[in-house]
């Protein structure tokens, strides 16, 4: 009998820690399943994308639909979904797993779900607050439609059932992202700096920055506003920027340049950006993954946005919101020795790919047969005799 077959959806570079993590641990249990990635397509470029699958120790796609991001949301999506729906009307699997908020999330929950097929969401429960915002929408759409709902953390879980979701299909199982993190670190840390910083940059020595959401970047206004602080920081700090490949569009487009206090990197892959932020002393972001790693890192995270949908790294001290015109101020209080030490989160413990495959299990292993009363009258009755009992063809 062949095992059913479960596909990991992979949009953007953000999922693939995500999916790594139940990938990995998937593998170390006995199998009940045929895991397969699937790439959408949403990023192309291998900095973006293929470099990251080494790194992380996954396999090449079992399945590329080659769908281009461009011509705004509702075509990323449409695309998406009709790519998938194909590909599912022909090769059907028994459960659909979609990571975080991107547009290839929403649509290849979409397109299962009208199918019929199962949709696990991993990183569920996610809320900003911010209603305009795409990955607020994207993560509140998935959620809606989705079978299994996994949460971060416990406060995430009760959200999501307090939004009124069946607490049988809520888990709390931990951040994936942390599971492949702590991992991968080791290798992380045994990777050099990157090239091209210039001066040598020593632990401890530069602040990193990161850079890519809509209401920072694509905005002049916003962006002018944003480089005007990074300069004032490297008068104190030198800084360190792996600018993403939205952001150098927009630069250039708004003729825009980077303060020269600024060493500027093209997208790293895995290992060395999570190696170049766990040496930094502190980070400037707007990423939500970030977020969450520099918080297990203990690395001070400043957010540049005026909410979060990952609260458990500011209640733990390990983050905060502010804007760009505080930003120097900030700066200034973490190398003045004025940021407490992170506290830890619970379930952040490397075991989040562990408890969704104990999920998994429960949804795709069939419950054993009912012992009907026929076989157990005769079991008992051959028991009673001193003959061998008879096999039951139930469960026990």
């Amino acid at each position: 009998m062949s095992l059913p077959e479960l596909h990991l959806v992979a949009a953007a570079r953000p999922n693939l820690p995500k999916l790594a993590a139940l990938w990995h641990a998937l593998a170390a249990q006995p199998r009940f399943c045929r895991p397969a990635l699937l790439h959408t397509g949403q990023h192309q470029d291998p900095a973006m994308f293929g470099a990251h699958l080494a790194d992380l120790g996954l396999p090449q796609p079992d399945v590329s639909l080659g769908v281009l991001a461009g011509g705004g949301h509702a075509a990323l999506t449409g695309h998406t979904m009709m790519a998938c729906a194909e590909l599912w009307s022909r090769r059907r699997p028994a459960l659909v797993v979609v990571a975080g908020d991107v547009d290839g999330t929403l649509a290849a929950a979409l397109a299962a779900r009208k199918l019929g097929i199962r949709v696990a969401h991993l990183e569920a429960g996610l809320r900003c607050g911010d209603r305009d915002m795409p990955e607020e929408i994207n993560r509140r759409a998935v959620d809606a439609i989705s079978d299994l709902l996994w949460a971060p953390d416990h406060d995430t879980a009760a959200r999501l059932v307090a939004e009124g979701h069946d607490p049988r299909a809520v888990r709390a199982v931990g951040n994936a992202m942390i599971d492949t993190l702590l991992a991968r670190l080791p290798a992380a840390l045994a990777q050099e700096l990157p090239q091209g910083l210039g001066e040598h940059l020593s632990a401890g020595g530069y602040g990193v920055v990161t850079l890519h959401r809509a209401a920072n970047v694509d905005d002049p206004a916003a962006l002018s506003v944003l480089l005007a602080a990074l300069s004032r920081v490297t008068a104190r700090l030198p800084l360190v920027w792996p600018v993403h490949p939205r952001t150098a569009v927009r630069l250039k487009q708004f003729g825009l340049a980077v303060p020269p206090g600024v060493r500027v990197l093209p997208p790293l892959g895995y290992l060395d950006f999570a190696g170049l932020l766990a040496r930094a002393c502190l980070v400037a972001t707007d990423s939500g993954g970030v977020q969450e790693e520099a918080a297990v890192l203990d690395v001070p995270c400043l957010t540049l946005r005026p909410s979060t949908e990952r609260p458990a790294t500011l209640r733990c001290g390990a983050n905060r919101l502010v804007s760009a015109a505080a930003l120097p101020e900030m700066v200034g209080e973490v190398l003045a020795g004025g940021w407490p030490a992170t506290q830890p989160i619970p379930l952040w413990d490397g075991m989040a790919g562990a408890r969704m495959v104990a999920h998994l299990r429960e949804v795709l292993e069939p419950p054993p047969t009912p012992v009907t009363l026929r076989e157990a009258v005769a079991a008992a009755s051959a028991f009673a005799a001193g003959r061998p009992a008879v096999a039951l063809q139930g469960g026990h």
